[in-house]
């Protein structure tokens, strides 16, 4: 029912038939029979049918409607939670409620709290709002059982439900604020949402906001097609969304009945959730809530109803409008850096590598909208023992293309005069051999930066950030880092689209620069960098359940064994190679230079992520 922090959910929309309890309910047992969800949510007032009409005064109908209810919790073989919706008459007045199952226990009912009563609405004819409750408990099934404002907790999994039914969610101040206020992390709604030209999107984009504003999981069950059309259709318009992100959604007019599956993160929500101060900073809010415990079943095995998303940072839908998002941000950061620094150049060490060539795509495209000529970005090559002439050939025909000013700058004689000044024998190619390299390499780009007046631009990424893979004053300096807000997998996006879009007339030199394999180029020319610390696609998506997620080692080893299709030893040997390099590489950070955040997560020590150097793990 729920594994490792993940749970399942599905929005059922039933065949039913209007007014006819006992034909709905058997219905309804069916289809959670043999379900796989934890959660199962069906629409609003689904025993009976929404569109009863003045049916709803008649005993006939409700005294049916109980008696079907019953019969459900009686006869209920799903071992989750099931939501039905159903009318309810107390001390008199009726309401429009949903019933809260958990195997064969009814462990509360909430009513409705919002109700409609204009155009095709006509609610308050027949239905009390629950916003002004006397009572807090009702007679049911020979037992007292909880009524109104109740949160529903699995404290075991940190697991706190609540319930709308359809309007509450487009009240101002939403039942699901106040719940998620109040420690609720999953909203579901019963809805009757009749459809209309243009509703679906507003819907949609309903559900997702709220999610999003109550940083927790919402899932939204519609009525469908086999409600009265006698004024209304409904299209069984059904959604799952969480903090913000639409995960499933479906609107078929279904004549038959219809689940959509998905699975929620808790565990992520918990950790954004813990992220959001705004979130616990509402002032005046005195709600009571009854709190009723139960405790979901733990799963062995758990099949994900949508593929791991394995490159989690690259945008797939609108992923050109992402593009040019992406690119204005960097764009305006470098402009915005060099008209304060009244800068006359800009100097980039460019290597034929992935995020050299992004810099100096952006620092031409920055160049332009600053008006100024592209030959005062003084584009620096600096070849050493090991570079190849792949990367050099490439470097220096994007150059030559772009129309910036080129400078070659051979490192060769420089470090053997240094390594005889330290004493480094030349031939012994360890970890002083290649950072002699990068610090000269900075050296150099930070001295002609004064000669020529300018400042000097940084190149690397996320990725080597959260890595350590960069040479402490060497390419981890630099006047402002203009990729320090992206990873490679992100880098790599960045450079494709560049060739679609502004720079198509050098867009096979791009691809090759693409295609080439990652190297520091600094021992050998065939040296490999992802042979050292892994490939850039694993480190990424480990990065990303980190930061945006808050998983720990175990989880993100689960993941990476379904995602990458890993063995358990690869994987636990991945996350631990992550791990090792990301606490030993935290003084590298704390020096970081100024640079532009571009997603949600950055490992900028003076905002985003702040840890002390001496950490130990």
């Amino acid at each position: 029912m729920m594994y490792n922090g993940f749970i399942k959910v599905c929005a059922i929309t039933p065949v039913l038939k209007v007014g006819n309890p006992h034909e709905n309910v058997t219905e309804m047992l069916k289809l959670v029979k043999d379900n796989k969800a934890s959660f199962a949510v069906f629409p609003e007032l689904s025993v009976t049918g929404y569109t009863c009409g003045d049916l709803f005064f008649q005993d006939m109908l409700l005294n049916e409607a109980k008696l079907e209810i019953e019969r459900y919790i009686k006869e209920n073989e799903f071992q989750g939670v099931s939501l039905l919706g159903a009318p309810l008459q107390v001390n008199g007045s009726l309401y429009n409620c949903a019933f809260i199952v958990y195997k064969n226990k009814l462990l509360g009912i909430v009513p409705k709290r919002s109700i409609p009563n204009s155009k095709e609405f006509y609610e308050k004819r027949w239905f009390r709002s629950a916003t002004s409750l006397d009572v807090d408990k009702v007679f049911f099934m020979d037992e007292w059982i909880p009524f109104g404002n109740i949160i529903f907790d699995d404290n075991i999994h940190n697991l706190h439900f609540g319930v709308e039914i359809c309007e509450d969610m487009w009240a101002p101040i939403a039942p699901s604020n106040i719940l998620a206020y109040y420690g609720a992390n999953l909203i579901f709604n019963l809805s009757g949402s009749n459809e209309t030209l243009g509703k679906s999107e507003i819907r949609k984009s309903t559900v997702i906001e709220n999610s999003r504003r109550n940083c927790g999981g919402y899932v939204y069950a519609s009525a469908g097609v086999n409600e009265s059309t006698s004024e209304t259709v409904f299209s069984g318009h059904n959604i799952v969304a969480s903090c913000g992100t639409l995960i499933k959604e479906t609107e078929n007019f279904s004549l038959d009945s219809e689940i959509i599956y998905a699975d929620i993160d808790l565990y992520e929500i918990n950790f954004k959730r813990r992220m959001n101060t705004n979130l616990h900073d509402l002032i005046g809010l005195d709600v009571k809530f009854n709190h009723i415990c139960f405790k979901l079943d733990e799963a062995k095995q758990y099949e994900f109803e949508q593929q791991i998303d394995c490159l989690p940072f690259v945008p797939k839908e609108n992923a050109l409008e992402s593009f040019f998002k992406i690119a204005s941000i960097q764009e305006y950061g470098l402009y915005k850096r060099l008209k304060c620094t009244k800068s006359k150049t800009l100097l980039i060490g460019v290597s034929g590598g992935l995020d050299s060539t992004l810099a100096l795509l952006v620092a031409v495209e920055a160049f332009k909208k600053l008006n100024k000529p592209l030959k005062d970005i003084i584009a620096v090559t600096m070849p050493g023992f090991a570079t190849s002439s792949r990367t050099k050939s490439n470097a220096c025909k994007m150059m030559e293309s772009l129309g910036v000013t080129v400078l070659e700058k051979s490192i060769v004689e420089e470090c053997l005069v240094h390594f005889k000044t330290i004493g480094q024998d030349p031939i012994v190619h360890d970890i002083t051999y290649e950072n002699t390299q990068a610090r000269l390499r900075t050296m150099i780009l930070m001295n002609l930066a004064n000669k020529y007046n300018g400042i000097v631009l940084g190149t690397g990424d996320m990725s080597e950030l959260a890595l350590g893979w960069c040479t402490y004053n060497g390419d981890q300096m630099s006047m402002y880092g203009i990729n320090c807000g992206l990873p490679k997998t992100l880098v790599r996006f960045m450079i494709e689209n560049y060739a679609k879009t502004k720079f198509a007339n050098i867009s096979n030199i791009l691809y090759d620069i693409v295609d080439t394999p990652i190297s520091p180029e600094l021992a050998s020319n065939d040296q490999k960098t992802e042979d050292f610390i892994g490939k850039y696609e694993v480190n990424d998506f480990i990065l990303y359940r980190f930061l945006s997620c808050g998983d720990d080692e175990a989880r993100i080893a689960m993941l990476l064994k379904k995602a990458f299709k890993m063995s358990a030893d690869n994987a636990n040997a991945a996350v631990k190679n992550f791990f090792n390099r990301f606490f030993k590489s935290q003084f590298k950070r704390q020096a970081l230079p100024d640079g532009p955040k571009v997603l949600d997560v950055s490992l900028s020590p003076r905002s985003d992520f702040r840890m002390p150097s001496d950490i130990e793990r």
